[in-house]
């Protein structure tokens, strides 16, 4: 079964310890390159995201997208993932595409030049904040809850421009609402589940939910534990739950896989790293028709990205 998943953090892991091995390391690494392939992952996302201690140094951005080409690309097996006729040759072929995203604008300090360079560098999702303020907007653990600012709103306006891809994940209720006014194009949650089910501050209200229905993004369940259910234990079957609901609310063409492997630490039992997507697949296969299955673990993801990222 085809697996694209729409967040990891595997570029930060590596900038912090560079010692280890994104081929084959079984220690200090939940997304390995025999993982994925492995369990059938054919597209993975690798967001750029700095410890706070960088967050604001652009040039730990650079490093990141260095690493990201000189640790996963340089394997020829791995493609990267710019366009549509990338994407398309990704799924069609037995090399794994890679997917570039931003996590957190911070480091731009709203000189959006260093967007530009981003962009032409390969990075093709954004995603706004982390948990906390930036010069942007609020992130969803920021205390006075506010949205975008001024240079936040010229941001969206130049991804738009662009035609990067936005990802509502870590960003505040009112920053969610404002952008998805402002944004001509359908903006994505990477990694976030249904606050339904699982009240936390990442996961995304019923009102919520509905809204990106209709705009017409997508939905990256995550495996996060405490966003999935009250535990630990969280196990494997607790991630029903949340498509079940997103499914109710009439998302089934909406709803992905975000992992969030490499940015966790604790995981959910029997899905404790990317080798492990097959034993979710199988699930989902005992639960629903093959062709939702589909849909959910690539299809969905597919079709919007297919959609979204530049002609070429």
């Amino acid at each position: 079964m085809i697996i694209i998943d729409a967040h990891c953090d595997v570029l930060s892991k590596l900038l912090v310890s560079p010692e280890l091995d994104f081929v084959r390391g079984q220690e200090g690494l939940d997304v390995t390159f025999e993982r994925m392939l492995a369990s059938g992952i054919r597209v993975q996302n690798f967001a750029v995201y700095l410890p706070e201690r960088w967050s604001a140094d652009f040039r730990y951005v650079l490093e990141s997208i260095d690493l990201f080409h000189e640790r996963v690309l340089a394997l020829p097996q791995m493609r990267f993932i710019r366009a549509k006729s990338d994407m398309r040759l990704a799924i069609g072929d037995d090399r794994i595409g890679a997917l570039l995203s931003l996590e957190g604008v911070d480091s731009l300090h709203g000189n959006l030049a260093y967007l530009r360079i981003l962009y032409h560098l390969g990075v093709r999702i954004v995603g706004i904040t982390w948990n906390r303020a930036n010069w942007a907007a609020d992130g969803v653990l920021e205390p006075r809850q506010g949205g975008f600012t001024a240079a936040g709103m010229e941001l969206v306006q130049e991804c738009n421009r662009l035609g990067l891809i936005m990802d509502v994940s870590h960003l505040s209720e009112k920053g969610f609402w404002e952008l998805l006014e402002a944004s001509r194009k359908p903006v994505i949650a990477s990694h976030s589940n249904a606050s339904a089910i699982s009240p936390r501050s990442r996961n995304l209200s019923d009102t919520q939910i509905n809204a990106l229905i209709q705009a017409g993004g997508v939905m990256g369940i995550t495996f996060v534990p405490p966003f999935v259910s009250e535990g630990p234990p969280v196990s494997i079957d607790r991630i029903l739950l949340h498509i079940d609901h997103v499914c109710a609310l009439g998302g089934k063409c909406h709803i992905g896989f975000g992992s969030d492997f490499d940015g966790i630490k604790e995981w959910i039992v029997g899905l404790e790293h990317a080798g492990h997507y097959d034993r979710l697949a199988n699930l989902l296969l005992k639960h629903y028709r093959e062709d939702d299955v589909k849909l959910f673990l690539h299809g969905n993801w597919h079709r919007y990205f297919m959609e979204q990222l530049p002609d070429g």
